[in-house]
């Protein structure tokens, strides 16, 4: 992968996931594409089917992961969860939907400095 911004967004999933696994989710899919765009995450921990927004940042950078969570990107991710309600299934059955942000900030080698992650974010 050689655009340096997929690739740190690549490793920003990776540990936002591994949290997630940490906290008894389990990974239903990862980057899934629709024509809203990018579902980043989507886990499961048998009664709550997550969709995680995930924000990836260098530690240092002016910007910090949730300025880039305003309204019109929920939006978006509200509309790319429909989208894949709709079109799949074989899904995990859940009887409760919750939309999170996670924010991970990482050193210039890409190992963790922070990681936030807020549920119900939105």
């Amino acid at each position: 992968m050689s655009d340096p911004r997929r690739r740190l967004g690549r490793i920003g999933e990776r540990l936002a996931l591994e949290h997630l696994e940490r906290l008894g989710y389990r990974l239903v899919v990862a980057n899934h594409r629709t024509r809203h765009g990018e579902i980043d995450l989507i886990v499961c921990d048998g009664r709550t089917l997550v969709f995680v927004e995930v924000k990836t940042r260098r530690s240092g950078a002016t910007v910090r992961p949730w300025d880039a969570l305003h309204d019109r990107k929920r939006a978006q991710v509200r509309r790319m969860a429909a989208a894949w309600l709709a079109e799949t299934e074989d899904r995990p059955s859940a009887r409760e939907l919750r939309f999170d942000a996670v924010a991970v900030v990482v050193d210039p080698d890409g190992s963790l400095r922070r990681l936030d992650h807020l549920e119900a974010a939105f």
